[in-house]
């Protein structure tokens, strides 16, 4: 599709291009001294113009949109990825991951504070081992992986270039998205959408790691509920 883009565009860049320098040469004042009011009869413009737009309108109608329905929408069972979620506020991400049970803990909008930024109901069950990190996104390799984008306050993107992923996190709507990290790393995070005087330093890092170097930092990073523990005392 990209190369089929690149063809056309190199297309009409000389086509134009040399009609452009074809028509100062043509029609040069030392040529045609008097100018011609009645213009050109020919319509072999309006048919080049026709012709290039049916063309876009076979690549985004024949080509594009179904290929790019059938890729977002192709999601892989929850079972077999990694699920985290991904909330957006000026100016951090917030990651969130449902722990060994694999249930997200209840969040609720009046429990957020400073020190819990999700509003994560420690009193849930389900949250009792619930991982979160704010800018940090640690995923195993060659693993799919769902992420559910959500936003606490305004439109952000979240946009990992090297991933070819960018999606807005919208208020008040969670939209699921999925990539396959195919190489160890550590790979910026970045915000696409401008969200206000902080946007330059809404900046977070996805690492990328072995499988066993992954269940090692699941293992190693202490659950929310005990991290707000330890804040509270």
């Amino acid at each position: 599709m990209l190369g089929i883009v690149h063809w056309l565009m190199l297309a009409l860049f000389v086509g134009w291009g040399s009609f452009y320098i074809y028509t100062i040469i043509r029609f040069r004042r030392s040529r045609h001294a008097k100018a011609s009011y009645a213009g050109v009869k020919s319509h072999a413009s309006t048919y080049l113009e026709g012709a290039v737009a049916i063309f876009e309108a076979v690549l985004i109608i024949g080509f594009a949109v179904p290929l790019w329905a059938k890729r977002v929408n192709a999601f892989p069972p929850e079972k077999d990825a990694i699920l985290v979620r991904v909330v957006a506020e000026q100016f951090n991400w917030n990651i969130h991951y449902p722990g060994a049970d694999g249930v997200f803990g209840r969040t609720d909008i009046h429990l957020v504070s400073a020190a819990n930024p999700l509003g994560l109901d420690t009193a849930d069950v389900a949250a009792s081992d619930d991982i979160t990190t704010i800018n940090e996104l640690h995923l195993p390799v060659d693993k799919p992986v769902i992420a559910y984008l959500s936003s606490k306050d305004v439109v952000h993107s979240f946009n990992v270039p090297v991933m070819r992923v960018k999606q807005d996190a919208i208020p008040g709507d969670v939209i699921p998205i999925w990539f396959i990290p195919t190489k160890v790393g550590v790979y910026d995070i970045a915000c696409a959408q401008l969200c206000g005087l902080g946007h330059y330093r809404m900046h977070g890092s996805l690492y990328v790691q072995s499988r066993e170097e992954f269940d090692s930092w699941l293992r190693e990073t202490p659950p929310f509920v005990q991290e707000f523990a330890g804040s509270a005392e």
